[in-house]
């Protein structure tokens, strides 16, 4: 079949009579197996300015496509669409059986559809200023944050910008791993703000919601309540904008959005799993307007800041726990504070429904499978790779024969590691290190305490690395 003629926009109609021709491509492409597991899966729903709209019962199919066949997908509908651009998939709560949908993603599309159909478009299109504080935590406020050396600028920054009635880092942009308190941190801003400045909007969403939004906007020609309802916000706090890479379309409107509110000096703050300059898929102008104001980042938890936050929601919960016990979680689960709030819950709940206390030996036991997914394999040579990028230097400058401060610390620091993240004898790790004999290894290990005894930055790097290493 022909393709069709890109002088006009693509009708419902065009394209679901095209679908089961771009079906047969896709099949040719990469099986029939394939393509009926995954492409047979969503259906379109609408194509305007070159935005493809498809829609799936299940999150799995979604991220599938739009991930490892997203190429596939664009490349066969172009051949029917020529005016294509970008295409994104929906997933639809009504037929979804998909137990781990967003309650909050939900309730948002479910309202923006009922909105949206309404006869009354301009005054029920957008969603309330309101209606934010439906998808804030309650327990996530600056009082129950706990500080530590990895955390202190992000903390500092959000409560300086959630205190000040001006503008002064536009946008504040927190960015760290997973787990260590952006989402925390963004829910203490609006709370602030709302308890301090009733009177100021706020519009708090993830970045999905507000791609969510922008989509429906574009379906039922309401794209002016959509730019309204956003740009005349006090303040606009995007979490998790990673997701929006590669969503060119949702990318544009953002960028126009910023634009509008910086002009008019209103308050952005956004999050992320990277710093903009490394966030994948996004286009760089807006990076770079992302890097305008202030980039604060999140280091991975230290023991101290583990074991911090343990007695903290220890206290909280009116649950009493022997030292011993959360030694053990924050030295054990180091991967993110998620997991280690997780490993409290489960060892409360199993202490009060078999009614004993909780001691060490049943934390083991009832964490087991938790303990065993946080232990992975480590090598030396993972070991020497990590403290060669986190000391910016070359592996092979650890195995050499150099004796310059700038490369013997870090091959102190790394010998040390080894001993302490492998089970290799003190002449094996030696062998690794250029051939170099066990005394040697010896004296970096003692080396590295006596330095982490007398220098508290050098112990905080430490830190660091086991937690990079270890996570």
């Amino acid at each position: 079949m022909p393709k069709r003629e890109s002088s006009g926009q693509a009708t419902d109609m065009d394209i679901n009579c095209l679908w089961g021709h771009i079906l047969a491509d896709i099949a040719h492409n990469v099986g029939a197996g394939c393509c009926h597991s995954w492409f047979e899966k969503v259906s379109p729903i609408s194509i305007a300015n070159g935005f493809l709209l498809m829609r799936t019962p299940q999150r799995i199919v979604k991220d599938r496509l739009l991930t490892q066949y997203s190429q596939v997908l664009l490349s066969s509908c172009k051949k029917y669409i020529p005016e294509l651009v970008s295409i994104d998939i929906m997933i639809d709560f009504e037929k979804s059986d998909d137990l781990s949908t967003d309650k909050d993603t939900l309730t948002l599309v479910n309202q923006s559809e009922k909105s949206l159909s309404s006869t009354d478009k301009k005054e029920t299109s957008s969603t309330k200023d309101q209606d934010y504080e439906n998808c804030l935590d309650p327990r996530f406020t600056f009082e129950s944050f706990v500080v530590g050396k990895p955390n202190e600028f992000a903390y500092a920054a959000a409560t300086r910008v959630a205190e000040s009635t001006l503008v002064q880092f536009n946008p504040l942009f927190l960015y760290g791993g997973v787990g260590l308190g952006k989402t925390h941190l963004m829910h203490a801003i609006a709370w602030k703000i709302s308890k301090d400045n009733p009177t100021r909007r706020v519009v708090y969403m993830t970045a999905e919601k507000f791609m969510y939004q922008f989509i429906r906007a574009i379906r039922y020609h309401d794209t002016m309540a959509f730019k309204e309802q956003f740009r005349s916000v006090d303040v606009l706090m995007i979490d998790d904008f990673q997701f929006i890479g590669g969503k060119e379309t949702t990318q544009e409107e953002f960028f126009h959005t910023f634009n509008a509110l910086v002009d008019n000096n209103r308050q952005i703050i956004i999050s992320a799993d990277k710093s903009p300059s490394d966030l994948d898929n996004i286009g760089e102008r807006l990076k770079s307007r992302l890097s305008w104001g202030l980039v604060a980042d999140i280091h991975p938890t230290t023991y101290e800041l583990r074991l911090g936050i343990l007695q903290s929601k220890a206290e909280a919960l009116n649950l009493k726990v022997e030292k011993d016990v959360l030694d053990f979680l924050a030295t054990k689960i180091s991967s993110n504070v998620r997991e280690l709030e997780g490993a409290l819950n489960r060892i409360m709940a199993h202490a009060y429904l078999v009614g004993r206390d909780i001691t060490l030996e049943s934390t083991q036991e009832v964490l087991r499978d938790m303990l065993r997914s946080n232990e992975r394999f480590i090598s030396i040579e993972d070991i020497q790779q990590r403290v060669s990028e986190f000391f910016c230097i070359k592996t092979s400058d650890l195995l050499s024969s150099k004796r310059a401060r700038s490369i013997a610390r870090p091959r102190q620091v790394a010998m040390y590691l080894s001993k302490e993240f492998t089970e290799k004898s003190l002449p094996e790790i030696g062998r690794k290190f250029g051939g170099r004999d066990h005394t040697t290894v010896i004296y970096a290990v003692k080396k590295v305490l006596e330095l982490c005894d007398k220098n508290a930055e050098f112990a905080h790097d430490l830190e660091t690395l086991k937690s990079s290493i270890s996570a």
